[in-house]
């Protein structure tokens, strides 16, 4: 496979995490998966000019994108949880009532 492949393949999924957060506004968790897509595609954009350059440090820049999205996903859990035993809601609209 050619690199316009790879990228293609990037951009497509780049695309459907911003259709995610651009069309989907009142549910956390698909925001969150959709921020989570976005990394993905950016991944795969690292690992593909990494392999067209012959060189391993894009495959090792996307290890440490992947611990920190790990990381955030936990964390974004964790906080999602703690919003849930408080509101009963992971509404996006009912979120900002928090404020002040």
């Amino acid at each position: 496979m050619a690199l316009g492949h790879y990228l293609a393949l990037g951009a497509a999924l780049f695309c459907i995490s911003i259709a995610g957060i651009v069309l989907n506004r009142k549910n956390v968790i698909i925001l969150l998966m959709s921020i989570e897509l976005m990394l993905l595609s950016v991944n795969i954009n690292f690992v593909a000019f990494s392999r067209h350059l012959g060189d391993a440090a894009g495959q090792v820049f996307v290890f440490f994108i992947l611990t920190v999205a790990a990381a955030e996903a936990a964390i974004g859990l964790a906080i999602l949880v703690t919003l849930f035993r408080n509101r009963r809601t992971i509404n996006v609209g009912q979120i900002d009532t928090l404020k002040g």
